[in-house]
């Protein structure tokens, strides 16, 4: 969205979406903390059962993610009733289930971090005491939808540094670089 004078008008939410291992947390986390907008990881929002199949190598149904995705949505919802701006994270490989977190919020933006599947998977295999085990990652590239044009979705490459990625997303969502340490 643009102001009348043709810049920027930073989202009330921004919902970071990928595959898992995308860098999701880290770059949403140091992207909250440079704008000063509240985080929240939607791995929080799973039920129990959902981590424990997933711990277990067991892909998420559609089924299960209903709940998941509507307990995000409210806390998207409650923060934009309240006037207050945050980021979420969230994989939302589905355009359906985008359309649950975005959906007709014109004030709620999407930033896709795309990565091919061999970085991501060297990522995943570094990574340590995440639930996500990396035989899950081929069913992440198998379900993702990537975000069409019509959801306006800010496309970033995973292959830079989260710094680098935060300022990118940073300077598209509000028009001026955004610093940090």
């Amino acid at each position: 969205m643009d102001d009348a004078a043709g810049n920027p008008v930073p989202p009330a939410v921004v919902v970071v979406m990928g595959v898992a291992g995308s860098g999701k947390t880290t770059v949403a986390s140091l992207l909250a903390g440079r704008l000063g907008w509240e985080f929240e990881d939607g791995d929080d929002f799973h039920p129990a059962a959902n981590v424990e199949k997933m711990q277990a190598g067991t892909p998420l149904t559609d089924e299960d993610r209903w709940p998941w995705l509507a307990a995000i949505a409210a806390w998207i919802d409650r923060l934009r009733a309240e006037g207050r701006h945050g980021v979420v994270t969230c994989s939302a490989l589905k355009r359906a289930y985008r359309d649950i977190l975005v959906g007709d919020r014109p004030d709620v933006r999407l930033v896709y971090l795309q990565g091919d599947r061999e970085l991501i998977g060297r990522r995943m295999a570094a990574r340590h005491g995440h639930f996500m085990p990396t035989s899950l990652l081929d069913s992440q590239f198998r379900t993702l939808e990537e975000p069409a044009p019509e959801e306006n979705p800010l496309v970033v490459s995973v292959g830079a540094t989260p710094q680098q990625i935060v300022a990118e997303i940073g300077e598209a969502l509000t028009g001026q670089a955004v610093q940090g340490p």
